[in-house]
């Protein structure tokens, strides 16, 4: 494999058979090296395969320091081995890039308050818990000591990169899932037992339930029986269902949720509104 592009001392360009850009990165990868040189195979310690040209990605490769890249790399190998998941390759770029910045302001003393925290950490539990143990490897691989703030930032990347989304759709998503909460609380006048497996299966249901509406794709409707059944064993179950479905038909005018939808959310609320899942305030 020959070098197309010398990047830094540490990363190199080339092409494979089928045309695709591959980057290489390893620590004197390209020490002494020029283009059209062999790489040395064995100093490669990362390969990034890129479908498409992606002159953001080459650019910060050439330009953040080669142990926040690998740090970078340990934090998203480490979500993937979490949730079980191969994450959308975007985050190399997303999240390394967000990581330099992060670095960067800790070593001026400014920080980013997080202002959707609480969201993150009730809506995105695993994902706050990865950008925890992000810090924790951040700490000891770099020596930098980043804020509680910082977790919730790096939870924000994988959580996009689970949804192949964009950054602007996941805070947005964040937003409604909070907002869809609070009309869950409003209509039965109560706080909901965030510690049960029916409220983590409730919001769960709620993030894909989102992206289907964003996405316009609902499931169809083939249980109208069961939803007719439903709705009369589970009357205040439906009234709150209605409510949220006023509300999305609000943020999507365009869209009509079907009954397939209104189905589960009033199986989900149900449950999560049975009295030992609730705490009377």
């Amino acid at each position: 494999m020959k070098i197309k592009k010398i990047l830094n001392n540490n990363a190199a360009l080339a092409t494979d058979d089928k045309g695709n850009e591959i980057v290489y990165t390893g620590c004197g990868l390209c020490f002494q090296k020029k283009n059209g040189d062999e790489i040395d195979e064995s100093k490669i310690e990362k390969t990034f395969v890129m479908d498409k040209p992606s002159e953001q990605f080459k650019q910060l490769v050439s330009e953040m320091p080669y142990e926040q890249i690998q740090v970078a790399d340990e934090i998203i190998k480490y979500a993937e081995s979490v949730i079980n998941k191969r994450l959308c390759n975007n985050i190399y770029i997303t999240l390394t890039d967000h990581l330099g910045y992060a670095i960067e302001r800790a070593k001026t003393g400014t920080y980013l308050r997080n202002k959707l925290l609480w969201e993150i950490k009730n809506f995105y539990k695993v994902e706050f818990e990865i950008g925890c143990h992000a810090l924790e490897i951040i700490q000891k691989e770099l020596g930098v000591e980043l804020p509680e703030d910082e977790a919730g930032f790096f939870a924000l990347h994988i959580v996009n990169a689970e949804l192949d989304g964009n950054m602007h759709h996941t805070l947005e998503t964040s937003e409604m899932i909070n907002d869809i909460v609070s009309i869950v609380k409003f209509t039965f006048n109560s706080e909901l037992n965030e510690n049960t497996l029916s409220y983590e299966r409730f919001i769960t249901h709620l993030k894909y339930f989102l992206q289907r509406a964003e996405k316009h794709e609902y499931y169809p409707v083939d249980n109208g029986d069961l939803f007719g059944m439903v709705k009369k064993k589970f009357p205040d179950a439906l009234k709150c269902a209605n409510r949220i479905k006023s509300y999305m038909e609000s943020k999507y005018p365009n869209e009509e949720i079907t009954d397939e939808e209104m189905l589960y959310l009033v199986v989900h609320i149900s449950r999560i509104t049975e009295r030992k899942e609730l705490v009377v305030g």
